[in-house]
């Protein structure tokens, strides 16, 4: 597939990522990426930091008063607005005026994945080119080792390459350097994000141990279990399909996530052709096509 044909399917939208009688309300948002990641940033509150028993005491948060939201708000609302619709319609219904100043109470708590959408999807209104990326990241995480985390990818027609941000991190200067952040969350250097696929091999050629790469399940599903859910999640986003975190291809389920060789040789073929998408998108695009045991999911319904 050309170039062209890439980016133009990086314009079409997925059941997450079209905003539908909302598609007007995104293009009218900021067309700054910079000024577009910090509104959107102002609307959400990471559930983390929900849970967290010293930031819901904290009356001077980056989000503002936690101590006015009510003990019984759900720390986790990914499950009821995993699509960016979804999203923009409760932020709307809880309060009209979508600026940085949105009252504490009447932001929604979800997470990275929630955001890389968001952010994918006001860009698609616009025209722009953009995908959801998946993988893990030392960034994102004050613990050890590289947890799993989603960012966006947009076709910078100016520099003529896809540029990688972090709007689920755009934070204020302050809180980024405690997290130790360094570098432009705007235009992410391919070397601080370890896409699903590189972690996978990674793990597979034993340049990286298990404990550097997790999964934030309960408990934490560490090495080359965790690095399976940003291998395909990663591999779904970029068939235009940003599937939630409770999806994963059944016969890996199924199996515990307890592969045979031969599986692994399998998933082998599909990372190394992750790590260069755009080069092996037809290869890709066969793969998604024919092989349907990488699309039947487990999770909700399933």
């Amino acid at each position: 597939m050309t170039t062209k044909g890439i980016i133009d399917f990086y314009k079409e939208t997925s059941l997450y990522t079209d905003l539908g009688l909302y598609k007007e309300f995104a293009k009218s948002l900021p067309d700054d990426i910079k000024e577009l990641c910090h509104l959107q940033r102002h609307q959400i509150i990471h559930p983390f930091d929900m849970k967290d028993k010293e930031m819901r005491n904290n009356s001077n948060s980056f989000y503002g008063d936690m101590t006015k939201l009510k003990e019984t708000s759900l720390c986790f609302e990914n499950d009821l607005y995993p699509t960016a619709i979804s999203m923009l319609a409760e932020l709307l219904r809880r309060n009209k005026n979508y600026t940085i100043d949105r009252p504490i109470e009447d932001k929604i708590h979800v997470c990275c994945r929630e955001q890389a959408i968001l952010l994918a999807a006001i860009l698609k209104a616009k025209g722009i080119p953009a995908r959801v990326r998946s993988g893990f990241a030392n960034y994102a995480c004050l613990g050890n080792g590289a947890g799993d985390h989603w960012i966006t990818e947009y076709y910078n027609e100016e520099k003529g390459r896809w540029t990688l941000v972090d709007a689920d991190m755009y934070f204020d200067d302050e809180t980024l350097k405690e997290y130790g952040i360094d570098f432009d969350l705007l235009d992410i250097p391919r070397d601080k994000f370890i896409f699903g696929a590189e972690a996978y091999l990674k793990l597979r050629n034993k340049e990286l141990s298990n404990k550097d790469i997790y999964y934030s399940s309960t408990p934490r599903t560490y090495g080359l279990k965790g690095a399976l859910h940003g291998l395909f999640y990663d591999f779904h986003s970029l068939m235009n399909n940003e599937i939630i975190f409770l999806h994963l291809p059944k016969y890996i389920v199924d199996k515990n996530l307890e592969l045979s060789e031969e599986e692994y040789i399998e998933l082998d073929n599909l990372a190394e052709l992750t790590l260069n998408p755009d080069d092996n998108f037809e290869k890709l695009l066969e793969i998604w096509n024919n092989n349907t045991k990488f699309r039947i999911m487990t999770g909700g319904m399933n």
